[in-house]
Parts: C-alpha cells; structure tokens; sequence
C-alpha cells in the first residue's frame, strides 16, 4: 500500500493503566515509520492485517494473531489491506519480566508472531478494552503467567555465563534517580561495580537494550507525561532533560515512529 496515513487514524490509551501501558488503535493506511521500543510489545491483531517489517522480513498478522515484538528491535506498521486494521498493544518493560525471571536472559519469540494458548491466555487480561480497569492482583498473575508463557514458547537458548542481574539492577536504578543530571557510562559502571563492557552486555541481556537507550526511553516517557498534562513539546523537552525541542523530536520518531505533534494528534481523549 502507499505510505499515507488518514484522517480515520486513533490510538486510545488505558483510562485506568496499572503496571503496563495499554492502547487500542486503528490506522486505515500507514501507521508508523521504522523504530524501537525498549519494552515487549505484546499485542492482538483485532481486525483487518497488521503487517509490519521485522528481523529483515515482511510479516502480516490476522485477526486473532498474537505480535511479541522483542526490546529494542527495529519494526514499522501499515494496513495489508484498504481495510485498515484495528489492534490491542501493551508495552511491557523488561524489568517487570526480569521480577520474574530473577535474571534469566529475555525470552525471544522468532518472527514476532504466535497462535501459542499459553500466551492468548496470560494475555488476555492484559488485552481488555481501554476502559476496563485491571485489577493490581489480576496484573501481577497475568504478568506471571506471560513471563512463564514467553520462556516456554521461546525455548531454552544457550548462555556462556549468566549475566550479574545484581549488579545491572543498581545502574538501572540510578538511572532512575538522575534522569535530571548527566550520567556516563563510567558512572554507570562504577555504580554496578561491573567494566563498562560486561555491563552493557549484561544491561541488553536482561533488558533488551543499551543503557543509553534505557535513560532515553526513560526521558520520552517522561517527556510523553508531560505534553499530556498540558505542556509544549519544547517545555517538555527541556524538562525531560533533552538538549531542545529538535533534539526530543528525533529521538521520539526514533522510539515510536511518528513526531510528537502527530502522536498528540492521534490521541482520543477520554470523553
């Protein structure tokens, strides 16, 4: 199809999120250009073909079909058809997966593309509509069970060592602390008290992505609140910790496909 996008297009997110963030959306044409998420994005096909580019194929997923998008892998998103088509998504971060797993390397779902039971059913409180509240304990059980799900569809891959999930989880949460100051590696490093090597190694194999890329997802998030509540995409920016407004931009395209003024455009406000 051609790259256009319509004036049809809506994404709606959670009016009640709890742990994970969730969306519903339809886009008649082009949805998104080419980015990466640091987080799993799980999601059902509802209607139309989703068809997307991942791993370096053409993928098409039918209503019904389960997406697994593994952290920090590049994919887009377009209707297969003048249909449109019309789907549920929630953005998992790999650490909630990780208070499962205790440190195992992330499970990795080949083609981005599943029929498996187990995963439909851990799924499936986590894929209700936007204005269904999920209970905090239905959460966590559905978050158990799609971890479980996730290692058991994936399969078992060979590991040389395992990676020091200790030592990791100290720089993620300075991360988190100074989302608001300059951090380098070193600083990371010395932190975890890991080398700067075997912390970037271990840092992807737990979280599926780079620290650098962590803290800037960490400042989009941030950044995403605010022009939420309000505030101009260059406030924003400058709040988040970004260097201007140009600067957020392209690492917003980057992380979700479109610019910031489109992403606040396409948004249903809750009624």
């Amino acid at each position: 199809m051609a790259k256009t996008t319509t004036p049809y297009d809506w994404v709606q997110h959670a009016t009640r999120p709890g742990k994970i963030e969730r969306i519903e959306a339809y886009f008649g044409g082009y949805g998104y250009a080419p980015h990466r998420h640091d987080t799993y994005a799980i999601g059902l096909t509802l209607a139309g073909v989703q068809s997307f580019q991942y791993r370096r194929a053409q993928r098409h997923s039918l209503p019904g079909t389960i997406l697994v998008l593994h952290p920090d892998e590049l994919h887009d998103g377009e209707a297969g058809t003048e249909a449109g088509f019309h789907y549920r998504m929630a953005y998992i971060e790999p650490s909630l997966i990780q208070q499962i797993l205790g440190g195992k390397p992330l499970p990795f779902i080949e083609g981005g593309l599943s029929s498996d039971p187990r995963l439909q059913a851990a799924l499936a409180p986590l894929l209700q509509g936007m204005d269904a509240g999920i209970d905090p304990m239905e959460e966590e059980d559905a978050l158990h069970d799609l971890a479980h799900a996730l290692v058991a569809v994936a399969g078992q891959r060979r590991i040389r060592r395992h990676p020091d999930f200790i030592a990791v989880e100290r720089a993620r949460a300075y991360i988190h602390d100074a989302l608001d100051q300059i951090i380098t590696l070193d600083t990371l490093a010395e932190t975890s008290g890991l080398d700067r090597w075997q912390l970037c190694r271990d840092f992807r194999s737990l979280y599926g992505t780079s620290p650098y890329r962590y803290l800037t997802m960490r400042r989009l998030d941030f950044s995403r609140r605010l022009m939420l509540s309000g505030l101009t995409i260059a406030e924003s920016a400058l709040r988040a910790g970004f260097f201007d407004q140009s600067h957020m931009a392209r690492q917003f395209t980057s992380a979700y496909g479109v610019p910031p003024a489109r992403w606040l455009k396409r948004i249903k406000r809750p009624r």
